[in-house]
């Protein structure tokens, strides 16, 4: 087994897209994709056996997320937050070697570049992340000595205290896919793939 795939992906699929104004997650994208249903794609590329995390107001998207062969949970406690999915996914797999955290609001992100993320968690206490052209992007995978703080994890703010907490573990992924950097918080934001070629 390699290191990638002793690391468990997570992707949070649970947010309710205030921002959007409507599910985000199932918007098209200029080819047809629905958001989650790309980023998911990439994740079961890159990370086989991963669990994407629901709420329990969309079984459409939990139906498409399993028929590309994610596992999918329903976080009893979505409505608490990011924070909240997040701890709640990392204690389903208590056993993993570490964590890839990815966003389901995330379509652009190369399957590759979570494979280098993974693979980079090389010790339980290192903290991976993608840089692009500098800036630090998403996924963030974590070794397995952060089981304790992540699922001590609630509100809506994710990981950032783990981050900030542990600078001096960081291990920085160089990569080529402006992917890592973008998300989606408005429809205009889908139409991206277009307006870069």
């Amino acid at each position: 087994m390699s290191r990638a795939s002793a690391i468990q992906g997570i992707l949070l699929a649970a947010g309710r897209a205030s921002r959007y104004g409507a599910n985000k997650l199932l918007a098209p994208l200029p080819d047809g994709t629905p958001v989650a249903v790309a980023a998911a794609r990439a994740l079961a590329a890159a990370l086989p056996g991963a669990l994407a995390v629901v709420n329990g107001d969309d079984a459409a998207l939990a139906q498409r997320l399993e028929a590309l062969g994610l596992r999918v949970g329903v976080c009893p406690v979505a409505d608490l937050g990011m924070g909240a999915s997040l701890a709640w996914g990392v204690a389903q797999t208590p056993e993993a070697d570490g964590w890839l955290i990815a966003l389901a609001d995330m379509p652009w992100i190369a399957p590759g570049t979570l494979r280098m993320v993974a693979r980079a968690v090389a010790r339980p206490e290192a903290i991976a992340a993608p840089y692009y052209l500098g800036r630090r992007g998403h996924p963030v995978a974590f070794g397995a000595a952060y089981y304790k703080e992540l699922t001590g994890l609630s509100g809506d703010m994710g990981a950032r205290a783990v981050l900030e907490a542990h600078r001096r573990n960081h291990v920085a992924v160089a990569c080529a896919d402006p992917g890592v950097l973008r998300d989606i918080d408005t429809p205009e934001d889908l139409n991206w793939v277009e307006l870069k070629a």
